[in-house]
């Protein structure tokens, strides 16, 4: 399922900022055009002076299609401070049966979801919190696709937006991480660059895995220990967002 099928292909190269502002014209869904009417930053914003929100689901399997969405966590945050009285936590009913290994690997139980609202029923409260900033998630491929199919599924419209995704920078960081066929047989190992094993080389503490808002909480931690460690606060949002 693409982002954006009726988008014209002269849209999507256009810098995020004319993307939003052409698509705030063309998006039907009232929360949807409010999300672009909101904005985007310019690419040339410091990050340091960039509005951001970390965003986290917890999901019944790592295909978008064929899985669904059964918690969200996201925390308002900029480099100098995490904004948690404004974090956000939500159990939400997947419209697909919960698998057993999902309930084991999240811990949400069918008795959780049985009287969670549908996404559909707290798309206001989740898009208050997304408008106007700068998603943040570590590993891109769960929340930008996940709510892109879960929006044309409930709505008839997907979305598009940027994100700066924290594994995406570790990847950077250490393009050696996978040693050569060589290394291994004298028992070099691969350089992880999941949340928790990243977070570790930061000396950021241990947090419990696979909760929404307490990754999301991490992945901002790591964000400001990513910049403060080996970029600078000046360092266009543009050179992050993807």
């Amino acid at each position: 399922m693409s982002e954006s099928p009726a988008m014209p292909e002269a849209v999507k190269h256009l810098p995020w900022p004319e993307q939003y502002q052409a698509l705030a014209s063309s998006a039907k869904a009232p929360v949807l055009k409010a999300f672009y009417e909101a904005g985007c930053v310019p690419a040339d914003t410091p990050v340091s002076e960039a509005p951001m929100v970390a965003l986290d689901f917890e999901t019944t399997g790592l295909e978008a299609e064929a899985h669904s969405i059964v918690s969200i966590g996201l925390v308002p945050f900029t480099l100098d401070a995490i904004q948690l009285g404004k974090a956000k936590h939500w159990v939400v009913r997947p419209r697909l049966p919960l698998h057993q290994a999902s309930v084991t690997f999240h811990g949400i139980t069918h008795a959780d979801i049985n009287k969670a609202p549908d996404l559909s029923e707290i798309l206001e409260e989740v898009f208050a919190s997304l408008n106007g900033r700068v998603p943040v998630v570590h590993f891109r491929h769960i929340e930008r696709r996940f709510l892109n199919v879960a929006l044309q599924y409930r709505l008839g419209e997907g979305i598009r937006f940027p994100v700066v995704d924290t594994m995406a920078i570790e990847a950077h960081l250490h393009p050696g991480r996978q040693p050569s066929f060589f290394k291994r047989l004298v028992g070099e190992k691969p350089l992880s660059i999941r949340l928790a094993d990243s977070r570790t080389r930061y000396g950021l503490p241990h947090y419990a895995a696979h909760n929404a808002l307490i990754d999301a909480i991490a992945t901002a931690e790591l964000l400001q220990a990513q910049i403060q460690h080996h970029f600078s606060p000046q360092t266009p949002i543009g050179d992050f967002w993807l």
